[in-house]
Order: structure tokens, then sequence, then C-alpha cells
């Protein structure tokens, strides 16, 4: 399993740093994580997909759905990637419309304060 991800609270934001790959493996993986997250009241995210090297479609999947958590609670997903190749998964498939996509975790967090 090709996966990293550990998180750091900043304030009211929990910023979860992803490395690898998020495949069908994987995916429920990150999933699980964000979910104990949320589950303990953590709704304002900032994912950073930075060293995430490949993206499946499930992987795609689990991040619509926590969106989806997060909102119902009032609160925010944002993304970080700076990777071409990720940006161009979130292009192909529209959900660039969908999500907040950052380059740096500095400018997803300024984003989020400035909303909250």
């Amino acid at each position: 399993m090709d996966l990293s991800i550990s998180s750091e609270a900043r304030g009211e934001t929990t910023v979860v740093h992803v490395g690898g790959e998020i495949d069908v493996y994987t995916a429920p993986v990150l999933r699980e994580h964000l979910d104990e997250h949320i589950s303990a009241g953590r709704v304002h995210l900032v994912v950073d997909l930075s060293g995430v090297t490949f993206m499946a479609s499930t992987g795609l999947g689990v991040l619509v759905g926590r969106l989806k958590l997060v909102r119902a609670a009032n609160g925010t997903l944002c993304l970080v990637c700076s990777s071409d190749r990720t940006l161009s998964v979130f292009s192909i498939t529209g959900l660039d419309k969908v999500f907040q996509i950052f380059p740096s975790v500095d400018s997803a967090l300024a984003a989020t304060a400035a909303t909250a």
C-alpha cells in the first residue's frame, strides 16, 4: 500500500497531508481518516494532495462524499494541488468546478479563514 496520511490542526481547520497513490485499495484508508476528523466535529478540512502521484476514480469518490458530509455540517473542504497530472483529473471530470483548489496549504488556509 503506497499511501501516507498525516494531519495537523491549524486553529479551527484540520490539514490532512496525503502522499502516494489513491486507488481502489488505498481510498478506503483515506475515507476512514477523513471520517474520523468529521465525526470528531473537525468539519473544516484542507486536504493537501501535493504528494499524490496517482488518483483513481475511487479517490475522487471519497473526496466528493466527504465534501457532502462537511457541507451538511456547515463545514468546508478545500484541496491543495499543484501537480498538473492530478489537476487534470479534476479538470477532466469537471470537479474543478465543485472543489476549491489551491496551489498551497497557506493559500487554502487564508481562504478558509476569510470565509469563517
